[in-house]
């Protein structure tokens, strides 16, 4: 019987230990153990239940056309729970000298597709509307070196285009800032595209000309989440694996390389395994493998993370009625604020707040801000519900409020990521049996990581000897 350790339990260990318990289900012989540092499983997949409200501490849902997250939940017996954002009503503002503007109909990302409501928009000066007339005379381009977001986008569009949208945008995802991520780390498709077509907006205009028609078929929800919530998916998976093999509030000190495997010391115990799978932030992996590789701890350490702060406040049908239609607002950090956006999850998911319900999810945090952690969770509420005043003229006193503090939680894509990955590859390689997985390395999102823990899974498996199955590789 061959022995795999796992060592964190967030959705990308979790995974790991999914597809093991799948396969050893299948009659391969191999067992597995979850090391998890804290009392819970799952990570910052977390759902709380509050004045009939469903609120979620960390991500409430995922991408629809990352398929991972979705087909796990099926082979959990999730399908039917899969539910879509209500994209009939789907509207984004970002904040513009104190005002919400709307972000014009056809803008992918920041890239225009219609050429009216964009020329139309207070969203940009006239200045920038040239700079969008211009970029479809782009000349193909193929950059020599990885280059900053805010580097390509200003490029092709000018300056305020990152501030007024290519910042906050990748801020709401990453928490970082345009002016330090990595182009072909972020937005691969995009570089390709400069390569190809020069002109991002020709591009993407050739690319949906490509794409075969679905005029009969309905389209798909941006966003898809679970009826009960995303720790809904945690719940189901845990349920699948083995009870023994789950050790919570067991952190792991260290893994070492041994003579046909690696001996992994947890608490007083020190256990032997065929093959290890790290499942935790790169930083943390770092800090386990510094004695079995410097070299490769130097270069996993070398990733940076940023924190963030989630915070969920309910209010009353009144203040449902006053708030402006669509998904909620992003916040620029040229507007001065510690807020980088705000979600109106009950135009976003309706079933997760009654309907005389409001239910507001706002965003604290990021690479601008690491020392708002430090901050008391009052002094935070209080910050919020100031420059919601501000920002859309909310004074009404919440029915709860509830935050939540995620550190360390989301990896920083910087320029020369991808070099980067490859040396942590060559340098995993010369240790046998060892899997790494987790947001650190191709993708941050939900679907991302579930497929990062399938196939380190699959890597263990094949280091062992057992035939491995296909990688699940990123479209």
């Amino acid at each position: 019987m061959k022995r795999i350790a796992i060592i964190g339990s967030g959705i990308s260990g979790l995974s790991a230990a999914f597809t093991l318990e799948e396969k050893r289900r299948a009659g391969v012989p191999v067992e597995y153990v979850v090391f998890e540092s804290s009392p819970r499983l799952g990570g910052v997949l977390v759902t709380d239940h509050v004045d009939g409200c469903l609120i979620e501490a960390g991500p409430d849902s995922f991408l629809t056309e990352k398929p991972w997250a979705a087909d796990l939940c099926r082979q959990v017996g999730l399908a039917d729970q899969l539910i879509g954002s209500n994209d009939a009503d789907r509207k984004t503002y970002i904040l513009v000298k104190g005002k919400l503007v709307a972000i014009p109909d056809g803008l992918m990302f920041m890239v225009p597709t219609k050429i009216l409501p964009t020329v139309f928009s207070s969203l940009f000066s006239f200045s920038t509307k040239l700079h969008m007339a211009r970029e479809w005379f782009h000349p193909p381009r193929k950059a020599d070196a990885d280059e900053t977001v805010a580097s390509m986008v200003e490029r092709h569009y000018g300056s305020e285009m990152v501030d007024r949208l290519a910042d906050p945008l990748l801020s709401g995802v990453y928490g970082g800032e345009a002016s330090q991520l990595s182009v072909r780390a972020v937005l691969p498709r995009f570089a390709e595209m400069e390569a190809k077509h020069g002109s991002l907006g020709r591009a993407l205009l050739a690319a949906r000309r490509k794409m075969p028609s679905a005029a009969n078929a309905p389209a798909r929800p941006l966003f898809t989440s679970l009826k009960d919530g995303m720790q809904q998916l945690v719940d189901a998976v845990v349920a699948r694996l083995s009870a023994a093999a789950l050790r919570t509030s067991t952190p792991v000190q260290s893994i070492q390389p041994q003579t046909g495997g690696w001996l992994v010391s947890a608490g007083y115990a020190s256990d032997h395994f065929d093959a290890v799978i790290v499942a935790t932030p790169a930083q943390a992996a770092a800090a386990l493998l510094q004695s079995a590789s410097a070299n490769l701890a130097s270069e996993l350490g070398a990733i940076q993370y940023t924190s963030s702060i989630t915070v969920n406040l309910g209010y009353d049908q009144q203040v449902r009625s006053s708030l402006p239609p669509g998904f909620g607002f992003l916040v620029p950090h040229s507007e001065g604020k510690q807020m980088l956006a705000a979600t109106f999850v009950h135009n976003k998911f309706p079933h997760r707040a009654p309907e005389d319900r409001a239910l507001l999810r706002c965003f604290v945090g990021g690479a601008r801000n690491e020392q708002a952690l430090q901050a008391p969770d009052e002094e935070i509420l209080r910050v919020v519900r100031e420059e919601l005043r501000q920002i859309i003229g909310l004074t009404a006193e919440p029915r709860f409020a509830r935050v939540y503090k995620w550190r360390g939680a989301m990896a920083q894509y910087g320029v020369g990521h991808l070099d980067r990955l490859e040396r942590i590859e060559r340098l995993r390689q010369q240790l046998p049996g060892l899997a790494l997985a987790g947001n650190g390395y191709r993708g941050i999102g939900v679907p991302d990581c579930v497929r990062s823990g399938a196939n380190a899974a699959g890597e263990a498996l094949s280091a062992i000897g057992f035939a491995q199955s296909p990688q699940i590789v990123a479209s």
